[in-house]
């Protein structure tokens, strides 16, 4: 798990990346959640999710958006941290040119920074967002959502109502060939207080069904 150092716009990014030696391998950045509630790389469910892409193939990162642990910089209200994820999605890229696909995961805050990376950056194939902050962030800006991807949330979250996320769930379903892979984990509250193993669970199904059919698609194509 090599520590990396990269400069992001205000300074220094620090970063925790594992390279699969794999030609082609897909890449995936995780997003920790909000820097000015304790969010930071070492979640355990940024963590769990760094885990799990590792395990499918992929080259993957996750970092300290500015102004948390080694990171430069201060809070930037979101507008900032979302300049430091595409600083980061290009220091990715440029280490597996060749990658076969590109993936962004993120919990809370950084599920919101995510989703506007996706709008983004045309090359993110499928996302992950856990614990998305539908009620007190505004993702009106997927219209239209250009990729489908699952979205987990717990059921017992005190701080993101479930209605919500399943408002948001059921406006995206709507847009045309975008699929949302929408999955409830009983019992968990919103930081998934012992329940990172059902969540790392359905992240690991998920991205296996995905990564099968396109495996399908390129065989027949």
């Amino acid at each position: 798990m090599p520590e990396v150092i990269f400069n992001g716009p205000e300074g220094r990014l620090e970063g925790r990346y594992q390279h699969n030696t794999s030609p082609n391998a897909p890449i995936a950045l995780v997003l920790h959640p909000h820097p000015q509630q304790g969010g930071t790389m070492n979640n355990r469910v940024v963590y769990s999710l760094y885990h799990v892409f590792a395990r499918r193939g992929f080259s993957v990162l996750r970092f300290n958006f500015r102004g948390v642990g080694r990171s430069q910089g201060s809070y930037d209200r979101g507008e900032g941290e979302l300049s430091d994820a595409a600083s980061a999605l290009d220091w990715l890229q440029t280490f597996n040119q060749n990658a076969s696909a590109c993936w962004i995961a993120g919990f809370s805050f950084g599920a919101w920074i995510g989703m506007q990376l996706l709008m983004r950056r045309p090359e993110i194939k499928g996302f992950i967002s856990v614990a998305p902050p539908a009620n007190s962030y505004d993702f009106s800006f997927l219209a239209p959502c250009p990729s489908s991807g699952l979205m987990v949330h717990g059921d017992k979250d005190e701080s993101v109502p479930q209605t919500s996320v399943e408002k948001l769930v059921h406006k995206l379903h709507h847009q045309r060939q975008i699929r949302i892979d929408y999955r409830i984990v009983p019992g968990a509250d919103h930081s998934f207080r012992d329940h990172t193993e059902e969540l790392a669970a359905h992240v690991v199904d998920y991205l296996t069904k995905a990564m099968s059919e396109d495996a399908a698609v390129s065989a027949t194509s």
